[in-house]
């Protein structure tokens, strides 16, 4: 009987514990993930080679005959990337079951990467995520997000921003809390009604996670102030209620080159879109709102009422566009406009392409001063 070929023979698969054993008597450890996986940490005298460039390098990390022992997140990657050395002629080859997520877990050594073991733990299950990884969570602690209004839209945007490890989340808001409120504005409770909206909010956040600082500001945007309270920003998110508001918001966008992710409510369904100076083509808020409609025609929540876990839909979404915004990862909806009906529980897509004749980023447009803004929102009124 002939010796079974050694490519189709199974891969060995070892535990930390037995990994670590050899990995001191003399056999190599190589991390199989990405650069980013690995800038949270990594097992402590591993060589970190992703995957896919191993094949290409394994001669010059291992001279024949030496032990290699292969570890990734949780143990499926590296068995596969043993498989593919095997098949390439490499014999003395095992993959470390349990992968760094056991490493962790047993207690052994770890080498640092860019993120302490705080960041780690708190941000495990984003870490190992390809698109984000430890280079991805250093650029959303590094990041800073404007949240205009700290009700309906802002209030589980910031949570989930917060959650995901924004360094810096600033909330602007000038109301307090009623009890109206809490049917939809999950950060507040019944015991601070009557407190500032961003104070409640940030006791909820700072409770949530006490590495993000919260900025606050007890304040409505007005024309006199709007580039100071935005300005610094990477990312606006629009939780406004009402349309001077997003008009100031949209042309400070567009003054301050800054992405402004909208969204807004009404009854049973919502809307949002991201308005982005920074790319070519990006239509901004007045493509889809030349003009202030008039008060009768845009009734807000008070009036019209509003589903309430409907904000949560359509707050998620728009924290979700800023998180891709500040890592730069999947497609924008820039240039589309994205409808939700919660009745039909549907999603409905439009294109939303930029204005030519805009009156706030066409050829022709001028800008006039906050000032005018206002009273164009006022006469409206």
């Amino acid at each position: 009987m002939s010796a079974p070929d050694a490519a189709v023979l199974p891969i060995p698969q070892v535990d930390v514990v037995e990994a670590r054993r050899r990995q001191l008597a003399g056999a190599l450890l190589i991390d199989v993930r990405t650069d980013g996986e690995r800038a949270a940490g990594s097992p402590e005298g591993a060589i970190g080679m992703p995957s896919a460039q191993l094949p290409l390098a394994i001669a010059e990390l291992a001279p024949p005959g030496r032990e290699i022992l292969l570890i990734c997140l949780s143990g499926p990657r590296s068995l596969r990337a043993a498989q593919d050395l095997r098949a390439r002629g490499c014999q003395r080859i095992a993959s470390v079951a349990g992968g760094y997520v056991g490493w962790l877990a047993a207690g052994l050594p770890v080498q640092a990467g860019g993120l302490d073991a705080d960041a780690q733990d708190r941000y495990a299950r984003q870490l190992c995520l390809p698109e984000i990884g430890g280079a991805g969570q250093a650029r959303l602690a590094a990041a800073r997000v404007a949240l205009v209004g700290a009700g309906g839209l802002g209030a589980p945007a910031a949570l989930y921003l917060a959650a995901a490890g924004v360094g810096t989340l600033t909330l602007i808001d000038d109301d307090r809390v009623e009890r109206s409120n809490l049917h939809r504005q999950v950060l507040h409770t019944d015991a601070r009604v009557g407190l500032s909206k961003v104070e409640s909010a940030r006791m909820t956040l700072a409770a949530l996670n006490p590495r993000v600082q919260v900025v606050t500001h007890a304040a409505r945007v007005q024309a006199d102030n709007v580039e100071v309270l935005l300005g610094g920003h990477d990312v606006v998110i629009d939780g406004a209620d009402n349309f001077p508001t997003r008009y100031l918001l949209a042309a400070a966008s567009l003054r301050l080159r800054l992405p402004l992710v909208y969204g807004a409510v009404e009854r049973f369904s919502g809307q949002v879109s991201v308005f982005d100076p920074r790319r070519a083509g990006s239509p901004c808020y007045r493509c889809l709102f030349p003009e202030p409609p008039a008060a009768a025609d845009a009734p807000n929540c008070a009036e019209a009422g509003v589903l309430g876990v409907l904000p949560g839909v359509i707050g998620l979404l728009q924290a979700t566009e800023a998180l891709k915004l500040l890592l730069g990862i999947g497609t924008p909806l820039v240039g589309r406009l994205l409808l939700f009906d919660a009745l039909a529980m549907c999603f409905r897509e439009l294109r939303l392409p930029r204005d030519a004749a805009c009156p706030g980023c066409g050829a022709t447009a001028h800008f006039s001063g906050y000032e005018d803004l206002a009273r164009l929102c006022a006469a409206a009124g």
